[in-house]
């Protein structure tokens, strides 16, 4: 159990830090409030489904993108607008980088609930929604982003981090795309020999 404590403390660390001078207060409380609300969920269902210990490292590093991009906003952390100025791109990308682990974590999730649950069978049928989730979830992210800059009155370029790209959105989604795609091609073999070092018997596929 210690472990589990060990990140649940490094996960309050961060977001406590984040929260010294951000570069805007509302920003920032609007960016972390899915890594907490994700971060009470987990902790609720611990008792009933302790997912593996690569998952919850691999949603801690998601949820300190998040801080980092709340912190200084996504479309002005310091060492992507160095790469920006240094490779003369057209914006910072840090953005896209978190799109990237938005995508990986839902397929990693799915994966691991289809599989001890045993809900589906079958690696095809099991990757395919998997990252349907993954889609969906990035699509749902979009849509709540953009209503709740809408309700606030906030400013659509600042708080999503457009940063004039009127296919920002898009770009954002196919980000989180190729992360379900690295995680389901690349990874997932990783993947299953965590499940079934961590929990004997599981692997069923």
């Amino acid at each position: 159990m210690k472990k589990y404590y060990l990140l649940l403390f490094i996960f309050l660390s961060g977001l406590l830090i984040s929260a010294l001078h951000p570069r805007n207060y509302a920003h920032w409380a609007g960016e972390v409030a899915a890594p907490v609300a994700g971060m009470i969920i987990l902790v609720s269902t611990f008792g009933r489904f302790r997912y593996t210990t690569i998952t919850y490292i691999a949603i801690l590093f998601s949820c300190y993108l998040m801080f980092i991009g709340a912190h200084y906003t996504f479309s002005r952390v310091p060492l992507f607008n160095w790469i920006k100025d240094y490779f003369g791109l057209d914006r910072n990308y840090y953005d896209k980088g978190g799109h990237f682990f938005q995508g990986i974590i839902p397929v990693i999730m799915a994966r691991e609930i289809f599989i001890r649950k045993n809900l589906v069978k079958g690696n095809k049928l099991i990757s395919f929604i998997a990252f349907c989730i993954c889609m969906a979830t990035t699509a749902v992210y979009e849509i709540i982003e953009y209503l709740v800059c809408s309700v606030a009155n906030g400013n659509p370029a600042t708080f999503l981090g457009t940063q004039g790209d009127i296919w920002d959105s898009q770009s954002d989604m196919l980000s989180a795309a190729l992360g379900g795609l690295f995680m389901i091609f690349v990874l997932q073999k990783m993947h299953n020999r965590i499940i079934e070092k961590e929990f004997p018997g599981t692997i069923a596929l």
